[in-house]
């Protein structure tokens, strides 16, 4: 099945859709406020060491300092950097000690165990570089949590470049991880034989074939072998490696043999996206291409009413029929109802057609919404058995070309059908919507950084139509508040990017979604 990839890019935001056979399947986003820095690696510096709380201090170049605890410490190649006149003397370290710091524990817990007898004050010192990774981000007075025990995720495997331990996901059923451990040891073996790196297999990877293990080993090495060349050259407190940002993780996760072309509408970004393929994805560069159309790159394929509608309960059927479905903190609900389908023939071949349809627009909409967990389908009920098994079995293959693994049932006694659907991320819907306060959380409303952004890509797109003096965007106070705080900068942004002024006017009896533009 072919697959075209469609990349909006702006300041503010990231959104990737997918569309396959004309009509978007998935929809992915990425807010540049709302990006962490977790996974990132820096070559930090210590700057203080508190033997009482066997911890340290690192700076990593943000505005406070980061926190590494002794249990996520341990030997690594940044230890090099430090200059040996510059730290002070400390007792002898016996070989038992020695030992100790660096040997594996049980495979599936942390792979090299804290030395509860080494101190910190024995292991680092004020002064020294050390290569860390963040674990957690910074929260309010806090600085970030670090840790000395590298690891770097691929799409199949997680690379840890200071160990050999090579180990599978505990998700996988144990009857198969023997298995795979043992493949996964002769495919990652140097030419010697000899291990380089750990690996673990992430439980995604239970059904690759060696062809792709292969590639995503490749690719995480050089990603090691690119971060420990710039720890040789550049000083403490520097950024060393950024943790993928979506559209890097677009061409690791999504492209495949079946993908067409990657549109991109940024230049820019095109042009970074390219390197980057270049060094480590080359078979993904003939298929970038710089979208350069006057309409916006998702107007091509409707992609933002397909978005709009995967916000709400009901999806109508191209028959008259429609699905209602209902997303709670246990499980997802999806209802089938006839509507306004009559048919041409008899109730049973109205229900039959009916549910075959909604097999496939529910499969299309477990992807598009990123719904995750378990999922109850209440199918029309039939009274034939061969049209029962002709919609599952329509319904399966369907969910076959969800790149997330699934799990379908049969009917049960009720007519009910039990699916689950691996979570990878947050719904489409808690991405972009938020409890509604008017309503108390029976409803969901587009967030205000949502709406800013749909005026910031409205304002672009009457821009192109019209030749206005002025516009004048007309919100409600929360929206209105955020472009004269946050998106301050992004409406300036647009603001000279248009060649016109952009005013603001707060209206008090506006819902958070509703807004206007006035040109004047």
């Amino acid at each position: 099945m072919s697959q075209d990839i469609l990349i909006n890019w702006s300041p503010q935001e990231t959104r990737v859709a997918v569309v396959e056979q004309g009509a978007v399947q998935e929809v992915h986003l990425e807010r540049t406020l709302e990006r962490g820095l977790v996974g990132n690696i820096y070559l930090g510096k210590v700057s203080r060491v508190l033997p009482g709380m066997q911890s340290a201090f690192i700076d990593i170049g943000l505005d406070r300092a980061a926190f590494l605890h002794v249990a996520d410490l341990m030997p690594n190649i940044a230890a090099k950097h430090a200059a040996p006149r510059e730290r002070p003397p400390t007792p002898p370290v016996s070989e038992v000690d020695a030992v100790a710091a660096v040997s594996p524990v049980n495979a599936g817990a942390k792979l090299l165990a804290p030395n509860p007898v080494l101190p910190i004050e024995r292991q680092i010192f004020e002064g020294q570089a050390l290569m860390v990774q963040v674990l957690k981000d910074p929260i309010g007075t806090k600085g970030a949590r670090l840790t000395a025990q590298i690891s770097i995720a691929g799409r199949l495997l997680v690379f840890l470049p200071q160990d050999n331990h090579i180990g599978v996901s505990q998700k996988i059923p144990p009857a198969q991880r023997e298995a795979l451990r043992q493949r996964l040891v002769r495919l990652t073996a140097t030419a010697d034989g000899s291990p380089a790196g750990g690996f673990i297999l992430r439980t995604n990877a239970e059904d690759a074939t060696d062809e792709e293990l292969v590639d995503d080993t490749a690719y995480l090495r050089k990603t090691w072998l690119r971060i420990k060349d710039a720890a040789t050259r550049q000083p403490p407190a520097t950024l060393l490696h950024e943790d993928l940002n979506l559209m890097q993780r677009v061409l690791r996760d999504l492209v495949g043999a079946d993908t067409q072309s990657i549109r991109i509408d940024s230049r820019e970004q095109h042009g970074l996206l390219v390197r980057f393929a270049a060094e480590f994805m080359p078979d993904t560069v003939t298929k970038l291409q710089h979208y350069s159309g006057e309409r916006p790159i998702f107007d091509l394929f409707s992609i933002d009413e397909d978005i709009a509608r995967a916000l709400s309960r009901r999806v109508d059927l191209k028959s008259g029929g429609y699905l209602v479905i209902d997303q709670t903190e246990a499980l997802t609900t999806v209802d089938v109802n006839t509507g306004g389908f009559v048919g041409a023939r008899n109730f049973d071949d109205t229900v039959f057609r009916t549910n075959l349809e909604a097999a496939q627009a529910i499969a299309r909409q477990l992807r598009l919404r990123n719904l995750g967990g378990i999922v109850i389908v209440d199918f029309i009920d039939m009274v034939r058995d061969d049209h029962r098994e002709a919609v599952l079995t329509e319904f399966r293959k369907q969910l076959a070309r969800d790149r997330v693994k699934t799990m379908t049932g049969g009917f049960s006694q009720l007519g009910l059908v039990e699916m689950t659907r691996k979570r990878t991320r947050e719904s489409l819907a808690h991405m972009l919507s938020e409890s509604c306060e008017a309503c108390g959380g029976r409803g969901a409303v587009k967030t205000a950084r949502s709406v800013c952004y749909d005026i910031l890509r409205e304002i672009l797109r009457e821009a192109r139509a019209f030749n206005p003096r002025e516009f004048r965007v007309v919100g409600s106070p929360k929206v209105i508040e955020l472009f004269l705080d946050e998106e301050r900068a992004h409406l300036a942004g647009l603001s000279d990017f248009i060649g016109k002024p952009i005013s603001l006017q707060s209206e008090s009896s506006m819902t958070q979604e509703q807004y206007d533009i006035v040109l004047l």
